[in-house]
């Protein structure tokens, strides 16, 4: 799974997901992406799942972008534990995804293997998604 080799801070503030992407919004590299329509956290684990399978389904014609990162890591509090003392340690990583946001790109495949690839990547994302083709 992807995750950051090093990072400054080892925790962050979980923020505010208002307003809509301006950076990451066009198509840069393949023909075909997957665009998100609302805002969420997406897991490393999720973007993985959503990878393997366009890849699986592309059975390894064209070529895949995946165009985020987890670059925030979120922090869990052990179960059964009381109030106070402190913040929880960092047990997985986020990518703050917000409306626009291209999530994944393919190119030199058919529209319709795009098509279904990326439907397939769909379901196991937590939010909705559109797909769109560069031009």
């Amino acid at each position: 799974m992807l995750s950051p080799k090093r990072t400054r801070f080892r925790k962050q503030h979980r923020g505010r997901m208002k307003g809509t992407s301006y950076r990451g919004n066009h198509i840069s590299f393949g023909r075909y992406a997957l665009q998100a329509l609302e805002p969420s956290w997406i897991t490393a684990r999720q973007i993985e799942a959503g990878r393997r399978a366009i890849s699986r389904y592309a059975r390894r014609g064209g070529k895949i972008w995946v165009r985020l990162f987890p670059d925030k890591p979120v922090t869990l509090r052990p179960a059964e534990t009381r109030m106070g003392s402190g913040k929880g340690s960092p047990e997985y990583w986020v990518s703050v995804v917000k409306p626009g946001r291209i999530l994944y790109e393919i190119g030199g495949v058919s529209e319709n293997v795009a098509r279904t690839a990326m439907l397939l990547a769909a379901s196991k994302m937590p939010i909705r998604t559109q797909f769109i083709i560069e031009g």
